[in-house]
């Protein structure tokens, strides 16, 4: 039966089959391999090529239009943010919540650390704490909590 079939279309065929698989494999590469059977099928309407012609002009294409632009059509297929923050003040606040020092504080020093909720956060204070001692949250930079006793 696929002998009765002109090439140009069978290219086509694939072709189209190769993009819809891009539907059950991430990474947005399978539809540019479409992309260049379809074309391949599209010339060949034109231009009576053999199997090898085929298969190089094939391998060109998709390899063109994978370099050229999977870059620019991954835009159109990435997920939006809806709801920004553009005050940039920290999603989650933690003000007013305790945690328990686990390595002693010294102001404007790195080497202060504190446990919240399980997890272990560099800590700066006015004062200077001791290990174990309970502490209040006062605000949170970045990755660093400020915190008094």
């Amino acid at each position: 039966m696929l002998e009765t079939i002109p090439p140009q279309y069978v290219w086509i065929i694939v072709g189209i089959a190769i993009m819809s698989m891009e539907l059950f494999l991430p990474g947005f590469i399978l539809c540019f391999f479409g992309l260049g059977a379809v074309l391949t099928g599209l010339l060949m309407i034109f231009i009576p090529l053999g199997v090898n012609a085929q298969l190089v002009l094939f391998a060109v294409l998709s390899i063109v239009s994978l370099v050229s632009f999977r870059r620019y059509a991954q835009g159109y297929f990435t997920g939006r943010v809806s709801n920004t923050n553009p005050t940039g003040a920290p999603m989650e606040l933690h003000t007013g919540e305790s945690a328990i020092v686990t390595e002693d504080i010294v102001p404007n020093s790195p080497r202060g650390k504190v446990e919240f909720n399980g997890t272990s956060w560099n800590a700066d204070a006015d004062v200077e704490i001791k290990k174990g001692e309970k502490v209040t949250i006062i605000e949170r930079h970045d990755l660093t909590l400020k915190v008094k006793p």
